[in-house]
């Protein structure tokens, strides 16, 4: 299978990310590219929240969804759109929501982003995205042809049960969208998703928003970039650095058996009591 991962830096404008996206999955489409997969929150970047309610609509509404269909179908390609920020979450709140669209440009598969980023990386870098965004609480999977897809985003990342579950359901990739934290990206981001390949087994692929996002509301932010494919047993297959633009990845999915062969701990677990204190 080959795979184009797309790293862009979105603004807040979601007219633009859209034409911009539309024409990177052309481009990787021409280049062979059956699965073609966008970072988190592609359609718009924001720490504005009165800004994303007046730009960001409803998924029955959103005219980036909808081109996006429209693209897939046009040149005949899978397309995870890592997420998108929409309207239509509980208690007024956006949903951070990940598709999987088939070739035809039909919805395969949604899933919204079950942990929220509720952090302070340090004295400026603050993150409260469950006062904006309502979480998930179902994991996903998704049939590609003969490969099983679990669908995660971002901040997922750092709950191993959530991938081991997905795993276990049979899983054969895990995707991982992300737009993370240049400070936390360029400590934990590679590690973590080498160890969630390793731990289930399984192809990681992680498309990431990169730099510094324009902003035409509130501040700015910035994103580590480096989008990644792992294999199985934890090699890293692609690195996208900083810039912007489209990775491909060739790779095959004989490897996934291979190393749970090698290393069958997905069906090792045992019943654990405890812990108590002594």
């Amino acid at each position: 299978m080959r795979a184009a991962l797309l790293q862009i830096t979105s603004s807040d404008n979601p007219d633009e990310n859209l034409t911009l996206v539309q024409g990177m999955i052309a481009d990787a489409a021409a280049q062979g590219a059956r699965l073609v997969c966008t970072p988190e929150v592609t359609n718009c970047v924001s720490m504005d929240r009165a800004h994303q309610s007046k730009v960001l609509r409803s998924q029955d509404e959103d005219p980036t969804l909808e081109g996006l269909r429209t693209t897939a179908q046009e040149h005949g390609v899978w397309l995870s759109i890592g997420s998108l920020a929409l309207k239509g979450g509980d208690g007024g709140r956006f949903v951070n929501r990940s598709f999987l669209i088939n070739p035809k440009g039909e919805i395969a598969a949604t899933y919204d982003k079950i942990h929220m980023f509720d952090v302070q990386v340090n004295e400026t870098e603050i993150y409260a995205e469950s006062s904006g965004y309502a979480p998930g609480g179902e994991a996903v999977l998704a049939e590609l042809g003969d490969a099983k897809i679990g669908l995660t985003i971002c901040y997922d990342l750092r709950f191993p049960h959530l991938h081991r579950m997905l795993a276990k359901a049979g899983a054969d990739i895990v995707l991982v969208p992300s737009a993370f934290s240049a400070v936390t990206g360029a400590a934990h981001w590679e590690t973590l998703l080498r160890a969630r390949a390793i731990e289930t087994g399984c192809f990681v692929i992680a498309a990431a928003q990169t730099g510094t996002h324009s902003a035409q509301s509130g501040k700015s932010r910035l994103t580590y970039g480096h989008s990644l494919v792992v294999s199985p047993w934890g090699d890293v297959l692609a690195d996208a650095g900083t810039n912007c633009g489209i990775t491909l990845v060739d790779f095959d999915l004989n490897d996934v058996s291979n190393a749970r062969k090698r290393i069958p701990s997905l069906s090792h677990d045992r019943v654990i009591s405890g812990p108590r204190d002594r």
